[in-house]
């Protein structure tokens, strides 16, 4: 302290699980790092008021797109979705495969200003255009040896394998390329992250290969014993055939033992919230661990990119941000203490960079999310078009990046609409 500090974020509500810390205090800045967190701090040389703000440890979007062009119209700028959006760190999952990670980390990691991480795709030709052409995929293209070889031999970025489990890929492939996917996961030592809700289109015919054949109630059980503690089940909150909601509308019972298991649930927001379905499994005590935003090029409206992907599966979500995905589980009753650890200390620990982000320990490079947290009257939509009001609305504001303040104007951010 008697050196100085280069920046306080002053008078916030400071939020930090990691530390257990939920007060109204100051934080400061130096050389890049935290140097402090506590009340009354000195003055620094740039003070910034953020009174009534919340001040957060850098968040973490667990389920990102960000792998523009190669992944054709489905990846999104990462500063877009990262920091100009108030987001200091991304997962992209499933973007780059072991073909592509070397371009994935020169020409999306590096140029970027927000940190990025990689679940690594399970399928060689990884998330080219998002999944579109299922005729790309299965087990012929996968290739366990040469996957796990690139996920252990980039562990700075690879952090977890990708893979789904829904009844367009059952159908065609039975349970072949996600026992594969399983073993890359098993063999790296890394995190499975599972896709439920429907992805691919039913192929066509009632065979035993068809249609008729996929109970999507029968996934879970079918894949439940070959995950293992850490796994991570995205999409709880699907609108489509084969999350936990079942055809019955009720939360299929091997949820719960999937949880006791120690498997953990990712919201994976996107194109696949359901107001109606978070409400189903909200009320049955199942809580998320973690909150991805899931944005891509086929939910988020990019003016400059045309409508060309206004006939893709998962089209039509309208703009909305991790932020803004926030705001929407509030809507849904759960509290703001229970949303910030998803966005901070249990994204690290899925990652295992428990010591590196999500806390804002003194020593620890100064990622920084501060948002406004307004009171009012706000309707928000979901992909079916159910409307909900809300009266508590999250806004980002800014981040800080190592230190480094980045504001939060992002072409993409929503706009509240007044109830």
């Amino acid at each position: 302290m008697a050196q100085g500090f280069d920046l306080v974020l002053r008078g916030g509500r400071v939020i930090d699980p990691a530390q257990g810390i939920d007060a109204v205090l100051d934080v400061a800045v130096r050389d890049g790092r935290i140097a402090a967190v506590g009340p009354g701090l000195p003055a620094s040389a740039s003070d910034i008021d953020v009174q009534g703000a919340l001040v957060l440890p850098g968040m973490i979007d667990t389920h990102a797109h960000v792998f523009r062009h190669v992944t054709g119209r489905f990846g999104l700028d990462a500063d877009m979705v990262g920091v100009r959006s108030g987001v200091t760190a991304l997962v992209d999952q499933g973007g780059p495969s072991l073909m592509t990670l070397g371009a994935f980390r020169a020409y999306a990691v590096e140029p970027a200003a927000t940190r990025i991480y990689a679940f690594l795709s399970a399928y060689l030709v990884g998330g080219l255009e998002g999944h579109y052409y299922p005729e790309l995929y299965g087990p012929h293209g996968i290739d366990v040896d040469g996957t796990v070889k690139a996920a252990l031999a980039n562990p700075d970025l690879v952090r977890g394998i990708k893979a789904h489990a829904e009844i367009g890929g059952f159908a065609r492939w039975g349970l072949a390329a996600f026992g594969l996917a399983k073993e890359i996961s098993r063999q790296a030592r890394l995190p499975l992250y599972i896709h439920f809700g429907q992805l691919w289109p039913l192929p066509p015919g009632g065979d035993a290969n068809g249609a008729e054949a996929i109970d999507p109630d029968r996934i879970l059980p079918d894949i439940l014993d070959l995950l293992e503690p850490g796994d991570i089940l995205a999409h709880p909150f699907t609108r489509h055939p084969g999350g936990f909601v079942g055809r019955d509308g009720r939360v299929h019972p091997l949820v719960r033992e999937a949880l006791a298991r120690g498997l953990r649930i990712d919201v994976g927001h996107g194109s696949h919230f359901s107001f109606a379905m978070a409400k189903t499994v909200l009320d049955a005590g199942i809580l998320p661990h973690t909150l991805g935003a899931d944005m891509h090029g086929y939910n988020t409206h990019l003016s400059s990119e045309g409508e060309d992907a206004a006939g893709h599966l998962f089209a039509g979500a309208g703009n909305f941000s991790l932020i803004s995905a926030m705001t929407g589980l509030m809507a849904c009753g759960v509290a703001l203490e229970d949303i910030v650890p998803m966005v901070t200390s249990h994204a690290a620990q899925m990652l295992g960079r428990e010591g590196e982000i999500g806390s804002l320990r003194p020593g620890a490079e100064a990622d920084v999310s501060v948002l406004a947290d307004e009171r009012g009257r706000w309707v928000l939509r979901d992909n079916e078009g159910t409307e909900v009001v809300a009266d508590r609305l999250l806004r980002p504001l800014f981040c800080l990046r190592g230190g480094r303040r980045i504001d939060a104007d992002a072409p993409i951010l929503p706009m509240a609409e007044a109830a």
